[in-house]
């Protein structure tokens, strides 16, 4: 990508799309463009169509959609495969509309089969059953991945598509019922960190967006919803599963630096796989984030609760053979994270 190209993030303002928009700066590309949703409704037709006419972007990172967890996407899955289904199917068709030189589609790891050998080779995709919390909307991410490719087959088209394992770091989202894994468990084991040592103060300005909570009133019902119990001075969180299941995790930010070298460097129909090739099981990552914050009580497991696929770890030879291997060790990168976290 030369500098002056016009370069459209979609999502700019995620945890994906706010990381691209860091490293295409510090790279020094000046000429983005970016639309928060009051600006542009990418579940709009007309109103993407419209922006792409008149913005006629050169490059295209479309990393928007809607995401959550397990929860999140096991009680709302209409509302997964339909908006990510049009969002995707939006900007897609409106970037070959414009002439948009390149775009890179953001899949996502659980478009893979829930019980594909390990580690995840590309040549995977569709060979088996998807895992049914998130059926809806791996589905919709398949359709994107999809889209590019009979877009690059019909039209000629430079689209390409990048397979992400699960994904940490600066403006994560941490909501009670919706976040991910890592976010979601560092959220509560500062929530479980701050009753232990009694810092109502800071349990008041992490609650108080999500609840409305500013004293101590029904304090006990609301951290129940994490998870977190008190008797007399000891301090519990439970946590769903068994803690059995292996996944990998990437920072965000090397993820974008992976993005802006695929970018240069990668055009062909096949979707990449990006990850560090490394995963860890949830009970030794939640020890990790329990070592991190400095909580010192006890975790539990509620093994009533679903698991999610077992193992799920990315085979990212091809990305190493292009030349990209990801910098940032979990340690690290979980450190960096938690401190965005209590600075926001």
């Amino acid at each position: 990508m030369e500098k002056n190209f016009k370069i459209y993030v979609s999502g700019h303002t995620g945890l994906v799309g706010s990381a691209i928009v860091r490293a295409l700066h510090k790279h020094g590309y000046k000429n983005l463009v970016l639309k928060n949703h009051k600006e542009l409704d990418l579940l709009s037709q007309a109103a993407v169509q419209a922006f792409f006419e008149s913005e006629k972007p050169d490059y295209v990172f479309h990393a928007a959609g809607l995401v959550g967890g397990i929860l999140a996407n096991s009680t709302y899955p209409a509302m997964y495969i339909y908006e990510n289904l049009m969002i995707a199917a939006n900007v897609i068709h409106a970037a070959y509309l414009a002439g948009t030189k390149k775009l890179l589609f953001l899949g996502s790891s659980c478009i893979y089969p829930k019980l594909c050998p390990q580690p995840i080779k590309e040549d995977y995709l569709l060979t088996g059953e998807l895992e049914p919390t998130n059926e809806a909307y791996a589905l919709a991410k398949i359709a994107g991945l999809k889209l590019t490719q009979y877009y690059r087959t019909q039209y000629g088209c430079d689209f390409i598509s990048v397979m992400p394992t699960n994904l940490y770091g600066p403006f994560d989202h941490y909501h009670p019922d919706n976040s991910h894994v890592l976010p979601a468990l560092i959220r509560k084991l500062h929530l479980a960190k701050c009753w232990q040592n009694g810092d109502m103060e800071a349990l008041s300005k992490d609650l108080e967006a999500d609840y409305g909570w500013s004293d101590s009133a029904g304090l006990e019902a609301i951290l129940e919803k994490f998870g977190i119990s008190k008797q007399g001075s000891k301090v519990t969180l439970t946590l769903w599963g068994s803690g059995a299941p292996y996944r990998e995790f990437m920072f965000v930010d090397d993820l974008a630096e992976a993005l802006l070298f695929v970018m240069d460097s990668y055009s062909a129909g096949k979707p990449l796989n990006i990850g560090t090739g490394e995963d860890i099981r949830i009970r030794d990552l939640a020890l990790l984030i329990q070592e991190i914050v400095g909580f010192t009580g006890e975790i539990q497991w509620d093994t009533g609760k679903p698991d999610g696929t077992p193992k799920k770890q990315l085979d990212v030879s091809l990305l190493h053979s292009l030349g990209f291997t990801a910098p940032t060790s979990l340690r690290d990168g979980l450190k960096t994270t938690y401190q965005d976290y209590l600075k926001r």
